[in-house]
């Protein structure tokens, strides 16, 4: 029983669930600027954890064949038979009836409206066609990446305005040097798998170049908020010289000879920058 619980547990992504539901939270945090609402914040992260949830579920079915040859997936109960595939697909639909029903009662209709179209390019755009086909995948996963941080900020707000625009474009921005950084060093298992990412179909050179482009509008992404007056000078100058670094970081991809070696310095540093972030969005409007 342990086991089987396990499995069902894995199914929704936990690395990929708990790092979404804690920009979802930073978003939400930011937009209430210290006048904190406990049964909103309650509703929204626990709708949105419920929603990322069916949707992670529903992607480790639809990616069965794909996470076989992969030696980062092909342990997954997706792959191993652990959980039959009816069973994945009813339980995906019962997480995202129960989300998309609390984001509905308790929260408002422009998070329910975010939830969905992240739910829908994750699981469809993303997960059953652009992937597979297309290198520009990545900026459709990234779109529904970066969902969850404006619908925790969309809870609080209610309506669109800059800050969620502006929270939306940094986590949309962050995920390429991220995404890309694992891309080069497991370029072989993509290419066993037939996945057209971007170190695989334009070569790892061509990719340094995006994930340097890439950092950089992630960098200035996160100042604009201070431009906007959402956060005080301590979280400028945290941002301001963390982001230095990253894109000094970067650049050294450039002309670096061992790429696979940069590269996972690359993701490792992209760990702690949305760590940072999400500090820094929770605390920098309450700070100087």
């Amino acid at each position: 029983m342990r086991d089987k619980l396990r499995a069902y547990y894995q199914l929704t992504k936990p690395g990929v669930l708990y790092g979404n539901v804690l920009t979802g939270a930073a978003g939400f945090l930011l937009a209430a600027a210290g006048t904190f609402d406990w049964l909103l914040f309650a509703a929204a992260i626990g709708g949105m954890t419920l929603v990322i949830a069916a949707a992670c579920v529903i992607n480790n079915y639809l990616d069965r064949d794909i996470d076989s040859v992969m030696e980062r997936t092909k342990k997954r109960p997706s792959v191993v038979g652990a959980i039959p595939p009816a069973n994945m697909v009813a339980y995906g639909i019962v997480l995202a009836v129960a989300g998309f029903a609390t984001l509905a009662l308790w929260t408002n209709p422009l998070v329910v409206a975010i939830g969905a179209f992240g739910f829908v390019t994750y699981v469809w755009l993303y997960g059953a066609l652009s992937k597979r086909r297309s290198i520009h995948g990545t900026i459709v996963g990234s779109i529904s990446g970066a969902m969850p941080i404006a619908g925790g900020y969309a809870a609080v707000s209610g309506t669109p305005d800059v800050g969620l625009a502006l929270v939306f474009l940094i986590v949309f921005f962050w995920q390429f040097p991220e995404f890309y950084s694992i891309a080069i060093y497991r370029r072989k298992e993509y290419a066993a798998a037939q996945v057209p990412v971007m170190p695989v179909v334009k070569g790892v050179r061509s990719t340094a170049i995006q994930i340097f482009l890439y950092t950089i509008l992630y960098v200035i992404s996160t100042v604009l908020l201070f431009v906007y007056g959402y956060v005080g000078v301590t979280y400028f100058v945290v941002m301001a010289v963390s982001g230095a670094y990253w894109i000094a970081l970067a650049a050294k991809g450039l002309t670096t000879r061992d790429h696979e070696a940069w590269a996972r310095k690359m993701f490792r540093f992209s760990m702690i920058a949305i760590l940072l972030l999400c500090v820094m969005l929770a605390v920098g409007p309450l700070l100087p």
